[in-house]
């Protein structure tokens, strides 16, 4: 069989015989570049679906399950759709990338308005899923096609230089979009300037490699198709900002003062009028509420001076990076130092620069006695802690993906121990005793199977409803006993009486049956997906 180019037309009679056209000597390099392109491309919308689902929906785990499952079997499914196309496959890759980049450009924003105002977002991811694998499998047949009409090869080794180049984009697009893409432009963004690169990639192996083996009329239909893309993706571009905090301001009851992503978490501040008269201010953390300024001393009392109550020298938080944990530690005149650690960068700038938030905090964080220190606290105790602390505050986000549910096993608890005194007092938040009463009593057995002695408690905070404490000491024998400090400052919520009746739980919330939690066996994090599902 031969293949030729009569004017201008593609008449190559297989696939997989290379054309008798002679091609610049950078055409090869130029189309092995955009399978880097594709490749990278690909990756990062995977990334990003993943993303937006454990921001969203929690359960990280399930989430990338259920993208790369669907992905990867839509990708095999485009592969075997591509093979009719091969005849036309310079005009067929070109479509198919002009195609992605609107699908997979535009993928964020549509699920974010998905979830925002029909609130169908898993049957939305798995339809877009569905939709970017198919266009990704397709890819390969048509680029191998492509590949061999250049320079003819064996198919063993032109798969190889091909798949060479497809895993080395694969390894780009997936640093990037964590380390550089996600920090500058942010998810939805981020998605539109990846959509811009697959549309580029269209345009180089229709203009610059095989412009001669298309009619005219289809190279310029499609490129005014690939301009039309960059139109639609460059204008979704500029209003991103208001598109997204529409969409946003659609899943909050009261007005967003603040809001940003971070490669951890998305960040929502909201203020009103409470039913007082006062300001209102409300932290969410991918949608959990964290406090509400009306009642969050209730809480952050209970969380801090019991564990105060004690030697306090020397003070290590965990988590709290709004710094009302903080504010509650510092009312004390012997507290000399407070290290506090917290993952997220952006939460612990937010609550020094940030009006509202530095004003509830009474400026915490500007106090000389406090470190702070942005890191992992699971990974800062195994390599970064270097002193003994007489009491530690852990206010951690509740279990619901398994980054947060390693920050509540046994081998934590183990690595907390190893900068704990004799007479150290850990308090930890412990989730819902009513609501989720499993994971409360499993958090408990957790600290108790690592080798402390526990005192539980739960309070009400209206805004959020009943809490539960553990109030922990390490290798004791007997419950660390629940009190004030005499020294504590006044408080409005919490005192000995309060604490003393707040020991006692109602039948029907008592200890339950429950296994402890392991990095092996994360069964916090099955137990607060199972309870808080049906809130």
């Amino acid at each position: 069989m031969s293949a030729t180019t009569v004017q201008g037309r593609d008449t190559t009679a297989s696939p997989s015989r290379p054309p008798a056209v002679r091609h610049t000597r950078g055409a090869r390099f130029l189309l092995l570049f955009a399978v880097f392109l594709c490749a990278a491309c690909g990756l990062v919308y995977e990334l990003a679906l993943t993303a937006l689902g454990s921001y969203l929906i929690g359960n990280s785990v399930l989430q990338t399950s259920v993208v790369i499952s669907v992905m990867v079997c839509a990708m095999g499914l485009g592969s075997l759709a591509a093979k009719p196309l091969r005849r036309r496959a310079v005009g067929a890759f070109a479509l198919v990338e002009g195609v992605l980049a609107l699908v997979g450009g535009l993928s964020v924003l549509v699920l974010y308005a998905a979830f925002a105002w029909l609130q169908l977002y898993t049957p939305a991811m798995i339809v877009v899923a569905v939709a970017v694998g198919l266009l990704i499998g397709a890819e390969i047949p048509l680029l191998m096609t492509l590949l061999q009409r250049i320079r003819r090869q064996e198919a063993g080794s032109a798969v190889a230089d091909m798949f060479a180049v497809d895993y080395i984009g694969a390894l780009v697009g997936g640093l990037g979009f964590p380390l550089w893409l996600l920090p500058t432009f942010g998810q939805l963004k981020g998605t539109l300037v990846v959509g811009v690169v697959n549309a580029v990639a269209g345009v180089i192996v229709v203009v610059f490699i095989f412009r001669r083996q298309i009619r005219r009329w289809v190279r310029n239909a499609l490129l005014a198709g690939v301009a039309a893309v960059l139109a639609v993706l460059g204008t979704t571009y500029v209003l991103a900002d208001d598109l997204e905090m529409t969409a946003r301001q659609q899943m909050y009851r009261d007005p967003i003062v603040h809001a940003e992503t971070t490669p951890y978490q998305e960040i929502v501040v909201t203020r009103s009028t409470a039913f007082t008269g006062a300001p209102d201010i409300r932290l969410f953390l991918n949608g959990d509420l964290q406090f509400s300024s009306v009642d969050e001393y209730r809480y952050h009392e209970s969380l801090v001076h019991p564990a105060l109550a004690g030697s306090r020298a020397n003070v290590l938080i965990m988590g709290g990076g709004d710094g009302l944990a903080l504010r509650e530690v510092l009312r004390y005149d012997d507290v000399q130092h407070v290290t506090l650690v917290e993952l997220d960068p952006a939460m612990t700038r937010l609550a020094r620069d940030f009006p509202p938030l530095r004003d509830l905090n009474d400026k915490a964080l500007d106090d000389p006695r406090v470190t702070v220190v942005n890191a992992d606290a699971f990974n800062w105790l195994r390599g970064g802690a270097r002193q003994r602390y007489d009491a530690v505050v852990i206010d951690f986000p509740d279990p619901d993906t398994a980054a947060l549910a390693k920050l509540y096993s046994v081998e934590f608890y183990h690595l907390l121990g190893q900068v704990l005194t004799p007479q150290s007092r850990v308090m930890v938040q412990s989730g819902s005793p009513f609501f989720a009463p499993k994971t409360y009593w499993s958090i408990a057995k957790t600290i108790e199977t690592a080798g402390y002695s526990t005192s539980r408690f739960q309070v009400d905070v209206p805004s959020f409803g009943n809490w539960g404490f553990v109030l922990a000491s390490p290798g004791r024998t007997t419950s660390p006993p629940l009190r004030l400090a005499p020294n504590a400052p006044r408080l409005r919520y919490l005192d000995q009486a309060v604490l003393k009746a707040a020991s006692v739980f109602p039948v029907d919330r008592r200890p339950q049956e429950v296994r402890p939690s392991t990095l092996m066996d994360p069964a916090v994090l099955d137990y607060v997906l199972d309870e808080w599902e049906n809130y």
